[in-house]
């Protein structure tokens, strides 16, 4: 599979222009997929401070590689938005594009005359998508939402950790990150739509806390089935078994097992065919009530070998397993230099992480920096002298 850069191919949303009126995570993460995939994205920054993430480390050189990360192949242009004239700027930018995405809490765009009802009078076809912790309508929508309260909302945070630890948030920001997901699928669905029949503006709200909720599928299945809230399990799966991390020699090792054959097939690999023949683990049921006791029979197996000894056996035999990386391993693997994880910039050196899809065994993604602060203000400034002077600024 190769790598083409989108500046050197027509990426599926080339021809596309996004307006980013968002900032720090969930907004720009769904910018920048779109970015990757061909669209010109023009970021409106406050002058002067620009973009909060520029100013959150870690720094390379006094920019920020969080910012660089995110904003990767965008322009930036610098709008007071609370100004009339860098509004009538704005304003003529929207009729001249097609998508426009924020995450300001909601009220804050209809304050600023930029909300939907707003714009679409400038561009009728608008696709407009707006971001929040809790969404437009909802009882909660004005209060504050970093990740980490959408993570706690959702549930997601009630059956992450172990019993002794307690809830625990995810090592990542996934609610701004899967909101941002959903909004750029949410986003080249409209612009399909749009395409195909001719729809006319569409507005689009995304909320941190229901994307997260809805991600929840074997939790949201317990549930129903049981009438309870799931509660902590640890790394175990709370309804197959073995499902778990197991001690080796030289650490843990994940073994992933959730079927009647691949459990035969463990069996036989642990030189234990005859294990499943217990009525303790004669089936997932019976082996998740079970488990603890079943932990400690195959621990006396993986604690006498390397991770990497249990891996190539049970990977080999078709059992899915794997050691637990660290990011620097993940990045630096094979699968990740094969499948093409990491992008570089055009100096050759500088690391990106682009959008993960191949489309027709090609992976589209950019391979320009993060925009300085205004850098395109001549570009798209200047737009303002095409506005007709008996023109209304609304």
């Amino acid at each position: 599979m190769n790598t083409v850069p989108t500046q050197k191919r027509k990426g599926v949303l080339s021809g596309v222009k996004v307006i980013d009126l968002s900032r720090v995570l969930a907004g720009p993460y769904c910018t920048g997929m779109m970015a990757d995939l061909g669209a010109e994205v023009i970021k409106i920054e406050v002058p002067d401070h620009g973009d909060d993430s520029r100013h959150l480390g870690p720094f390379i050189e006094g920019e920020s590689v969080y910012y660089g990360l995110i904003n990767r192949g965008k322009r930036s242009i610098e709008l007071d938005l609370k100004s009339d004239a860098d509004r009538a700027i704005l304003y003529q930018l929207v009729k001249e594009s097609d998508v426009v995405v924020e995450n300001f809490r909601p009220g804050v765009t209809a304050r600023l005359g930029i909300d939907f009802e707003s714009l679409k009078q400038h561009n009728p076809q608008l696709i407009y998508a707006s971001i929040s912790g809790f969404g437009q309508d909802s009882p909660l929508a004005n209060y504050p939402a970093y990740d980490i309260v959408a993570q706690a909302m959702s549930g997601l945070m009630s059956v992450t950790g172990f019993e002794q630890t307690g809830p625990t948030r995810s090592g990542e920001s996934i609610g701004d990150v899967c909101a941002g997901m959903f909004a750029a699928w949410a986003i080249s669905s409209a612009l399909f739509a749009r395409e195909s029949r001719q729809e006319p503006a569409q507005y689009i709200d995304v909320a941190m806390v229901d994307v997260l909720l809805s991600m929840q599928l074997t939790g949201l299945s317990n549930l129903f089935a049981n009438g309870k809230a799931p509660s902590l399990v640890g790394n175990r799966h709370p309804v197959s078994t073995p499902f778990d991390t197991y001690l080796a020699k030289d650490g843990l090792v994940v073994i992933a097992i959730a079927s009647e054959k691949l459990f035969q097939r463990f069996c036989e690999c642990i030189e234990q065919p005859t294990l499943r023949a217990n009525p303790h683990y004669k089936d997932d049921p019976a082996r998740t009530l079970y488990q603890a006791e079943l932990k400690i029979e195959i621990e006396q197996w993986t604690s006498q070998k390397t991770v990497e000894e249990v891996c190539d056996l049970l990977l080999n035999a078709g059992v899915p397993a794997s050691p637990i990386h660290n990011l620097q391993q993940a990045t630096q693997s094979e699968h990740a230099k094969v499948r093409q994880v990491l992008t570089y910039l055009d100096d050759g050196g500088t690391p990106l992480v682009s959008q993960p899809v191949f489309f027709n065994g090609l992976k589209p993604h950019v391979t320009q920096r993060a925009p300085n602060l205004g850098e395109a203000n001549g570009i798209y400034k200047p737009a303002i002298k095409t506005i007709k002077s008996t023109e209304t600024i609304q």
